[in-house]
C-alpha cells in the first residue's frame, strides 16, 4: 500500500489520542498502529495516556491495537497502555530485562520479531552493523520464547522490497523457535490472538477451509515454510506454483 493511503495523526496526549483513534475507526479502519518512539537515542515517546485512550476506543469497537515500540521506554509505555501486538523487536535498547519481559507477560501481548528487517534497514552499512542488530533482536526474541511469551509471524513486507520469507524463518530457529513453534506463529497463535481460534488456524471439521500446502517438510528445514505449493481459501485454490495443465 502506498504511503499516501495512511491516515496518520500526530497525538501526544489523551484527548488527541482519542480524537485520531475515533477518526480512523469511524473510517472504518481494522486496526490501529502506534507508532511509540521515534528512533534513536533522543526519540521521542507518545505518553502512555495518549496510546491509552487509543486502545480503549479501538477495544470498544472490537479492533486490535498495534504498536511500534523503537526503544524500551516505548515498549514499556505501548504494554502498560494495554497494545494487542508489539511489531518488532527493539535492538537499539539492548537486551530486554526481566522487568520488561515481566511487563510483555502481564500485559498479554503478543510480539512479531521482524528479524530481518534489522539486517533491510543496514543493508547498505557495514555487514557488522546489521548482524549486530540482528544478533541483539534474536536474543530479545529468545528471552521472549523462554518467558512463555506469544510469538506471531511478520516480516514488515511493504516497507521492505524483498519479500521472500526464508530468512525470518532462519532468523526464527536461530533464535531458538522450533519448527512447530514457527508453525504455531503463522497459524493457531494469530487465530487464537484475534479471536478467531473457533474458525481458523487448525485443520478440523467445521472450521474454514483455509490451508496451505508446502512442497517441503519443514521439521528438516524452516525455510520449507516458503515453498508454497499451493493455498486455499475457504475451500478454493486461490495460488498455485505451477498453473494446472
Amino acid at each position: 500500500m502506498p504511503l499516501a493511503g495512511f491516515q496518520i495523526s500526530q497525538v501526544m496526549d489523551a484527548s488527541e489520542g482519542h480524537v485520531a483513534a475515533q477518526k480512523l475507526l469511524d473510517a472504518g479502519t481494522d486496526g490501529i498502529k502506534f507508532y511509540a518512539a521515534t528512533p534513536g537515542r533522543n526519540g521521542v515517546i507518545i505518553p502512555e495516556s495518549a496510546i491509552e485512550a487509543g486502545v480503549k476506543d479501538a477495544h470498544d469497537r472490537r479492533k486490535p491495537v498495534f504498536a511500534h515500540p523503537s526503544s524500551e521506554a516505548g515498549l514499556i509505555a505501548s504494554v502498560r497502555a494495554g497494545v494487542d501486538v508489539v511489531a518488532h523487536t527493539t535492538p537499539q535498547s539492548g537486551a530486554w530485562s526481566e522487568s520488561v519481559l515481566s511487563a510483555m507477560k502481564l500485559s498479554g501481548v503478543a510480539l512479531i520479531p521482524t528479524l530481518k528487517l534489522w539486517k533491510y534497514e543496514f543493508r547498505h552499512e557495514p555487514i557488522a552493523s546489521g548482524d549486530g542488530f540482528k544478533k541483539t533482536a534474536e536474543n530479545q526474541l529468545r528471552a521472549w520464547i523462554a518467558s512463555g511469551g506469544v510469538v506471531l509471524f511478520g516480516t514488515d513486507v511493504g516497507y521492505m522490497s524483498e519479500y521472500d520469507p526464508s530468512d525470518e524463518y532462519t532468523y526464527m530457529a536461530e533464535a531458538g523457535m522450533g519448527f512447530r513453534e514457527i508453525l504455531a506463529s503463522l497459524t493457531t497463535a494469530p487465530a487464537t490472538k484475534f479471536g478467531e481460534s473457533q474458525q481458523r488456524g487448525r485443520i478440523a471439521s467445521g472450521l474454514a477451509a483455509d490451508l496451505t500446502v508446502l512442497r517441503n517438510d519443514p521439521s528438516k528445514d524452516v525455510r520449507a515454510f516458503a515453498a508454497v505449493e499451493y493455498t486455499l481459501r475457504d475451500g478454493q485454490i486461490i495460488y498455485r506454483r505451477f498453473a494446472p495443465r
